[in-house]
């Protein structure tokens, strides 16, 4: 068994040996970052066009909404720089390479999900840095050291609901021959998250809270710091959601991994 030191120093190895393999396409690399950068200020557009003929979505101002939507950028964030290969599950596991994880002595979800490192994702966080800095200006927010840790907090919490969410709809695949429409789908819902729950109807406020909590990934953390009045306890059980979601996707994970036979001869 490895020490949790002896992970980090193996992780940095083995993301430091992928990002010399992917350096070797630089045209790739920064067209392909490009593209991640505006296609992450898309919805951005979309708020700045709907706000030209409304002056507020649900009494949520246009920065309001950038702030949110900035705070969701970098929640994915994480999913997409480090949990990326989880696109890749299915593939493995329907040509048999799924088998070699097996063999060496670590964890199979650390040594699957580190062999990718999806550099564009940075791109992604500094997007969402930025648009947070400058949301938060022109929101006349002030940030003290208090804050700052409740916001690091908040964005780690968030970010665990975003990994759960895609890693345990790609594990479907241990179950289902083609896994790819349960992850699509779970990736298609997380694009409510940067629009406020207020302006869902009942059935879909109560799912998006308790059934599948994407209101956790950005509208509940968010609220805390642009309406503090208005804060919903939600707020506070938002580390315990992250961290019971995360267990239980492991669960998942751990339970396909154990059940998975191979391909066959």
């Amino acid at each position: 068994m490895l020490t949790l030191g002896e992970y980090i120093r193996l992780y940095f190895l083995i993301e430091a040996q992928y990002i010399k393999g992917q350096m070797q396409y630089r045209a790739d690399f920064l067209i392909s970052s490009v593209g991640m950068f505006f296609s992450s200020l898309a919805t951005l557009s979309i708020f700045v066009v709907l706000f030209n003929s409304i002056p507020d979505l649900a009494g949520w101002s246009l920065m309001e909404m950038v702030f949110i939507y900035a705070f969701y950028m970098i929640a994915i964030s994480p999913m997409q720089i480090l949990f990326d290969a989880v696109w890749f599950l299915r593939y493995k596991i329907q040509s048999g390479e799924f088998v070699k994880y097996y063999f060496r002595p670590m964890n199979i979800m650390f040594y699957f999900m580190s062999e990718r490192f999806d550099l564009k994702g940075l791109t992604q966080l500094a997007a969402g840095i930025a648009l947070l800095a400058y949301s938060s200006i022109r929101l006349g927010l002030v940030w003290p050291v208090g804050k700052v840790l409740i916001l690091i907090l908040a964005v780690f919490s968030a970010s665990l609901v975003l990994i759960s969410i895609a890693v345990m709809a790609g594990s479907s695949a241990f179950w289902v021959v083609n896994s790819y429409p349960v992850l699509a789908l779970a990736w298609k819902v997380r694009e409510f998250a940067p629009y406020p729950i207020t302006i869902f109807d009942g059935i879909f406020r109560f799912a998006f809270t308790f059934i599948l909590p994407i209101g956790f990934i950005a509208f509940y953390p968010a609220q805390f710091f642009l309406r503090p009045a208005e804060i919903s306890p939600l707020f506070y059980l938002a580390p315990l959601i992250g961290i019971g979601l995360f267990a239980l996707t492991y669960k998942v994970w751990d339970l396909g991994v154990n059940s998975w036979t191979g391909t066959g001869s």
